[in-house]
């Protein structure tokens, strides 16, 4: 008499999605979740973490952590969000991919480490699993009008970025020492990625690096110059121990597009010296996350915009290069 229940339990977890994480971002996710009524089960590690997620989505969290309820879980659902730790998301990704998840979003940039990342691309790859790094920028409602307005010019003709990160505030945080010595890809790729999206992927740069944080002491200020696969020339420079905030700016022919903040577009138009503000339509990004909602729809629907790892650890080559110079 239990078989048709049971049958209709394990059914119901298989079409969930299965969101793995309580923090921040795994409440944003939720959000989203919930405003378009998709049915998902929560799974986070610790009681504190899930004891704010219940206050802030009204919405229970299996705690123990991913592994426990793995081998527990009656049917396991078929696809998932990773919202952990940075020091969590390969190992957390990879372990998805094992127990049969073929759809699976997990937050930038997809593990702590370049080895992690192309770890994560090889178990993908492997299990013919579709996943994608949550790279939400992609899908600010300033980046989506900026490549119609780029589409209407005919096309990106250079561009510059600036990903300067605050040493007086991101020396005191309390975040892991491993996450930031190995903070500009953790952090800083959202600007890049945004830049080398709207721009073009490079074909050759070159890249020079000096001084160095306590926290990060690789270096503190980057600069460099290349050429896209397209022909279009770019720049960028950060500064980590001096003022600076991250920025992106695409010229076409008729058009400077300049985003600072990244959630804005301003356009400075073919002869003037104006600085006008685009007019966009940022409801969702105003009413959730900026870029989440429309990505958790990208991802449910055509993939369309979307990073997956195997493009992630393609892209290690460049980032690697700026890095380190």
């Amino acid at each position: 008499m239990n078989i048709p229940e049971k049958n209709t339990i394990a059914t119901r977890l298989h079409n969930m999605i299965l969101l793995v994480g309580a923090g921040y971002m795994a409440v944003e996710y939720a959000k989203v979740l919930e405003a378009t009524k998709l049915p998902f089960i929560a799974v986070g590690r610790g009681e504190a973490s899930a004891g704010t997620f219940k206050n802030s989505t009204g919405i229970d969290v299996v705690t123990g952590g991913i592994e426990k309820w793995l081998k527990t879980a009656r049917s396991i659902p078929k696809t998932a969000i990773v919202a952990v730790s940075v020091t969590e998301l390969g190992s957390v990704t990879k372990s998805l991919i094992s127990h049969g998840i073929r759809s699976i979003l997990v937050e930038k940039p997809g593990g702590l480490t370049a080895v992690e990342i192309k770890s994560v691309a090889q178990s993908a790859k492997r299990r013919g699993a579709d996943v994608f790094v949550a790279y939400n920028r992609r899908f600010y409602a300033s980046t989506q009008k900026a490549m119609e307005i780029i589409h209407r010019d005919g096309g990106v003709r250079s561009f510059l970025f600036e990903f300067t990160e605050w040493n007086h505030l991101i020396a005191k945080m309390k975040t892991s020492p491993k996450i930031k010595k190995n903070w500009f890809l953790a952090n800083s790729t959202h600007v890049v990625d945004l830049a080398f999206f709207l721009g073009g992927k490079p074909a050759r740069m070159t890249s020079y690096k000096s001084g160095g944080l306590k926290w990060h002491p690789a270096a503190s200020v980057f600069s460099g110059a290349g050429v896209t696969l397209s022909g279009a020339p770019f720049s960028y420079s950060a500064n980590w121990a001096a003022p600076g905030r991250w920025g992106v700016e695409i010229l076409t022919a008729k058009s400077r597009l300049i985003f600072r903040p990244l959630e804005k577009l301003q356009i400075q138009k073919i002869g003037s010296i104006a600085v006008e503000e685009v007019k966009i339509n940022d409801e969702l990004d105003k009413k959730f996350k900026p870029g989440v909602y429309k990505q958790v729809r990208a991802f449910l629907s055509n993939k369309k915009n979307l990073l997956t790892t195997g493009e992630q650890a393609r892209n290690l080559k460049y980032y690697q290069k700026i890095e380190l110079g």
